[in-house]
């Protein structure tokens, strides 16, 4: 018979109570840290925007407290997680739902598509995750650039890196990372998350950043190779100027041509990286392609 319990698996009462009783130890090598705060697990749910046709995969779902209500709201929840000393707490607390799959695997390993297969009257895709930090930004571009592209993301991470993604232009947060993604999804960070929500408390804050899918792209790159290239280049060395930047890239002999392409552009000679648009990055890369000698 299954236990019906009154209270949330995140109560911070009742996640010590289950880690008590099966003597779990967290593993600092997986960036272990429970959610026991109700409302972030609130605006975690509403940032998901969640409709009953969803299908869900969590990635990294601990002793299921987000799974838990992510179940009570959607079709189906497909929960991938890594630490195979969690799967048995798992299937006691995900006892009551019978549209939980817990999968124990690597989500880096993870084939995603054969993973949904079996549901396949879903509405839209959505993934949801609680990311250890030492490898939130491999998973994300595996779920923005993968066979699947989930309609939403909403990714628990680094406050700092969440800052980071979210930046535009001329903020110091603004870098090559926010323009990657930027690219190609709507971003914006739907909460600060202070440490004192997770068990054991990890050093530094975290936030939960929303990545939706672009129903229409506002950026068309033409040269996504060379766009790339350009925009890593230019800021490898922040402190210098874009000019310089890109003659480490194509070579010093090219730089009167970089000089005129910069100048085409109505920019600054000595502008830097953190003030170029994601539209003029783009409209560099076509100079680039059509004046540079190689590339």
């Amino acid at each position: 018979m299954v236990e019906i319990h009154a209270v949330d698996i995140a109560d911070p009462i009742r996640t010590q109570a289950i880690l008590r009783r099966y003597g779990f130890k967290f593993k600092k090598s997986l960036g272990q840290n429970f959610l026991t705060n109700q409302r972030v697990l609130t605006e975690i749910v509403d940032a998901a925007d969640l409709q009953p046709t969803d299908l869900v995969v969590e990635i990294g779902p601990g002793i299921g407290s987000l799974t838990e209500q992510l179940a009570r709201r959607v079709q189906q929840v497909v929960a991938v997680e890594i630490d195979s000393r969690l799967i048995p707490i798992l299937d006691e607390t995900m006892a009551p739902y019978d549209n939980v799959q817990v999968i124990n695997q690597d989500i880096l390993q993870t084939d995603l598509k054969t993973l949904i297969a079996p549901y396949p009257d879903h509405g839209a895709i959505k993934v949801v995750a609680n990311l250890p930090y030492y490898i939130t930004t491999p998973i994300m571009f595996r779920l923005i650039e993968g066979e699947i592209q989930p309609d939403r993301l909403v990714l628990m991470m680094q406050k700092e890196v969440a800052q980071r993604i979210t930046s535009g232009p001329k903020s110091k947060h603004y870098g090559s990372l926010s323009v990657s993604v930027q690219t190609q999804m709507a971003t914006n960070i739907a909460a600060i998350v202070p440490k004192t929500s997770f068990v054991p408390q990890p050093n530094v804050d975290s936030a939960v950043l929303v990545l939706q899918r672009y129903l229409e792209s506002p950026y068309q790159i033409s040269e996504p190779e060379l766009f790339n290239k350009i925009v890593t280049s230019s800021f490898q060395q922040r402190r210098k100027s874009l000019q310089n930047n890109l003659c480490t890239l194509f070579g010093k002999d090219q730089r009167p041509q970089i000089i005129e392409i910069i100048a085409a552009l109505e920019l600054p000679a000595q502008v830097r990286a953190e003030q170029l648009t994601i539209n003029q990055f783009n409209q560099l890369t076509d100079l680039c392609a059509q004046r540079l000698a190689k590339h």
